[in-house]
């Protein structure tokens, strides 16, 4: 029933790292509310999984920083009245966060000069709005 959540490339979260913990949804639900465990929580050891990559690790580590609890990342998801359904929720939003935390850094921006031409254009604006500004002074002449 439980797949392997596929990361990026060939790396996969084998379904064996994975622990789920089940418990009543809170909310409307009708007359089976009381009896039925549809809330799902998906518990996945970021810090100590074999199955990510060791530079991928650090950098979900980092990111998700906040959200560990002694290196565990936990899921939980309530939004469906199936279990099943749950579930299919808690894996996929797993896969989405631990694609977001292991993406690779973006490359830092390079500083750019001003071409010539548009630092003379931004120069020949103003000398224009200056005269514009000049030619309408009351002189004191008046």
């Amino acid at each position: 029933m439980v797949a392997d959540i596929p990361i990026r490339g060939s790396v996969v979260i084998p379904a064996h790292e994975l622990r789920w913990k089940f418990s009543r949804s809170s909310g409307p639900g009708g007359q089976s509310v009381n009896t039925t465990d549809s809330r799902v929580e998906l518990l996945f050891d970021v810090a100590r999984s074999p199955s990510l990559p060791p530079i991928w690790r650090r950098r979900a580590v980092d990111i998700l920083g906040d959200r560990l609890v002694d290196g565990v990342l936990r899921i939980s998801a309530q939004e469906e009245r199936s279990q099943y359904l749950n579930r299919r929720a808690a894996e996929q939003r797993l896969g989405e966060v631990l694609r977001e935390a292991t993406a690779p850094p973006p490359r830092p921006r390079r500083p750019t000069k001003p071409t010539r031409g548009s630092v003379e254009r931004r120069l020949s604006g103003k000398k224009r709005r200056s005269e514009t500004k000049r030619s309408r002074r009351i002189s004191p002449d008046d």
